[in-house]
């Protein structure tokens, strides 16, 4: 669709690509799949909506992700996975943001899971993004915008995110990374998508959560890193194993 606004970016293994649902939102939109497939796999490509297509052998979502990056064409980018079903109107909504706010490189928005509950405590009104609020960020909940991201340099750490060993991160790393290089990213509480309640969530506080943990923070503090995993453990205590982990935690080396 030559007269295309929006790129729908999915992120998807070759055994699940039939779990994309078509997405049903009316602004001019093209739709891009990055398919991983180390396997393998001969499961057949969906043949009921358009899309455009790579395939690799590759491990790793933040790998994924930035192919989509890199294919996409459009002025703007909403990225996905194959347990999404976008919501046309906060789409529009957050696109016409963009459109009048040139100087903004990013749009994060909100999501809701399958019985309409928001999946997380969103903030109630519009915020500029910072390294300090910015660290619950999922990719689905993402738009950018596609020339300002690749002048900037701004990818995806694959060092982290789904699969691979710091399985967290790479969204928050995105947007710090993006304030560092003088990017302006703003939450609009839009809900743009409905998303499954994750499972990931039944790690946090073991071990490997908190190995993770500690890497995505000294990725985004560097040295300042050690105060920040301090002050996380004491707020987030209840959900830790007590004082056992902690001077490991702040040490970074779980």
């Amino acid at each position: 669709m030559s007269n295309a606004l929006l790129t729908i970016g999915f992120s998807t293994l070759a055994e699940r690509i039939n779990n994309i649902e078509p997405p049903r939102v009316s602004i001019a939109h093209q739709v891009f799949i990055s398919i991983q497939d180390p396997n393998n796999s001969t499961e057949p490509l969906p043949t009921n909506f358009k899309f455009d297509s790579v395939k690799s052998s590759e491990r790793g979502v933040a790998k994924s992700r930035n192919t989509v990056l890199r294919n996409a064409k459009t002025k703007y980018l909403l990225f996905a996975d194959d347990e999404i079903v976008f919501l046309d109107r906060g789409v529009k909504l957050a696109i016409e943001y963009l459109e009048e706010h040139p100087e903004c490189d990013m749009v994060l928005a909100q999501a809701i899971d399958t019985t309409g509950a928001l999946r997380k405590r969103y903030s109630k009104k519009q915020v500029q993004l910072t390294k300090f609020n910015s660290a619950k960020a999922a990719t689905y909940e993402m738009i950018v915008r596609v020339d300002s991201i690749k002048s900037k340099h701004v990818y995806f750490d694959e060092k982290f995110g789904a699969g691979v060993s710091n399985y967290i991160g790479d969204e928050y790393i995105f947007i710090t990374d993006l304030i560092n290089k003088g990017g302006t990213a703003m939450f609009l509480p839009i809900t743009i998508a409905i998303h499954p309640k994750d499972s990931s969530g039944s790690l946090w506080g073991t071990e490997r959560d908190l190995i993770a943990r500690a890497q995505v923070f000294q990725r985004v503090f560097g040295t300042w890193a050690p105060m920040v995993r301090a002050a996380f453990y004491f707020k987030n205590y209840g959900k830790t194993n007590g004082l056992g982990n902690f001077k490991k935690f702040v040490r970074g080396k779980v």
